[in-house]
């Protein structure tokens, strides 16, 4: 005998279903159309899930012949997706120079803030203690120390946005056009120093790492520690006994000042740019080193070498750029270093750049020019760094897909 159905029968899901009945005999019915839509429904929210609102839109295109017209916010499948590769890169690179102009608001807010609390009044010091009253209440009219702090902080940032950094309280002449010329001659030993130092530098991190354990490999680390080690002064010192006395190759220092020709300081840049070159490269080569060593254990450098591809090409093709990725912070720091002007090695040489122009403005309360130098000095450093998270988003691709992913 054929089991009686109790309450409807069962298919062959163990789910009652009056359907399945017909004359007493229990069947396995087929699925529907009904059913066989809702899977794909549900296909089609896990693929929304696992692949961001791109793949969903092609997923949907492919389950629901009429869904082209209503993925993605009513656009067609040809139109622009805010999630493509190229709009996710556009949104990376609009982030970071949204985060630099904030860093130079911020930065640009803090050097104006921290000098007005400086102790003592600038028009006091500058007219002497002898000064009358009178005397100093029409010289802080005159400098604008009058008005409030945040109508000045106002001004300063609405011309300094245009180049005019106000006026030296020391020459009485607009700040502008000697912070130019002190920028340009710290660039005439910085941009040597940054090429060679940074193509030496990264040379020697990759052949230690790819030779790790190896004589070159100890004889490299050794001798970036010791450059590290030793302050750059005493570098200096070195050289101009080495270069400029015992063997007098080399001047000993700038005898002209601001006012000097790019011409009269040519030869008087080499012994700058070799202590520069040293004091950067050596902490460039350890971190080459260690990324190199890094990505040298990595698997898909194994793979390249199973693959029978020579040492050269698994170390220059695959292996160097993934090495640059971690590198990249390091070399834009040390160039934002460079073109900030060196305190420490223009007071040695007595060269006519940035650092010996802070020095000087110090030394003499010149605060419109301490004020601009230390805006000046931020906006390369956020310049330098913003340049290196670009050439990081270009050479490593997931840089750029990471946003689309998280979605």
């Amino acid at each position: 005998m054929s089991p009686t159905p109790t309450g409807g029968g069962t298919n062959g899901r163990g789910t009652n279903d009056p359907r399945a009945n017909d004359g007493g005999v229990t069947r396995p019915t087929p699925p529907s159309a009904t059913s066989a839509e809702a899977r794909g429904r549900a296909a089609t929210r896990a693929l929304e899930k696992e692949l961001g609102d791109d793949g969903a839109t092609r997923a949907s295109s492919s389950n629901d012949p009429g869904a082209g017209g209503r993925g993605a916010g009513g656009r067609g499948a040809g139109g622009p997706h805010p999630t493509s590769p190229l709009a996710a890169t556009l949104i990376v690179v609009a982030r970071r120079v949204g985060t630099a102009l904030l860093t130079v608001l911020l930065a640009s807010f803090f050097v104006f803030f921290a000098v007005q609390a400086l102790p003592g009044d600038v028009a006091q010091q500058l007219l002497g203690q002898d000064a009358t009253p009178d005397a100093v209440a029409a010289l802080r009219e005159t400098l604008g120390l009058d008005q409030n702090v945040w109508v000045r902080y106002g001004q300063w940032l609405a011309g300094a946005a245009h180049g005019d950094f106000g006026t030296s309280l020391v020459s009485g002449l607009p700040v502008g056009p000697d912070l130019l010329i002190a920028f340009r001659n710290s660039m005439l030993i910085a941009l040597p120093a940054m090429i060679v130092g940074v193509t030496l530098s990264l040379t020697l991190g990759v052949i230690a790492g790819v030779r790790r354990g190896r004589p070159s490999d100890h004889a490299i680390s050794l001798i970036s520690l010791v450059v590290m080690s030793v302050p750059e002064f005493m570098v200096a010192t070195v050289l101009v006994l080495l270069f400029a006395i015992a063997l007098p190759i080399f001047p000993a220092v700038v005898l002209r000042g601001q006012d000097a020709t790019v011409a009269e300081l040519l030869p008087s840049i080499w012994l700058p740019v070799i202590v520069l070159t040293l004091a950067m490269a050596a902490y460039i080569v350890r971190t080459a080193r260690s990324s190199t060593i890094d990505v040298m254990a990595s698997e898909f450098v194994t793979t390249a070498e199973l693959k029978g591809l020579s040492t050269r090409q698994v170390v220059w093709r695959h292996a160097v750029p993934s090495a640059l990725l971690p590198t990249l912070n390091v070399v834009a720091l040390n160039v934002a270093w460079l073109l900030g002007g060196v305190v420490v090695v223009e007071n040695v040489f007595n060269y006519p750049g940035m650092g010996k122009l802070m020095l000087e403005s110090v030394f003499n309360r010149d605060l419109p020019t301490i004020q601009a130098i230390a805006v000046v000095s931020a906006l390369v450093y956020v310049v330098c760094n913003l340049a290196a998270d670009l050439i990081a988003l270009a050479l490593d691709p997931r840089l750029r897909t990471r946003r689309k992913a998280r979605s």
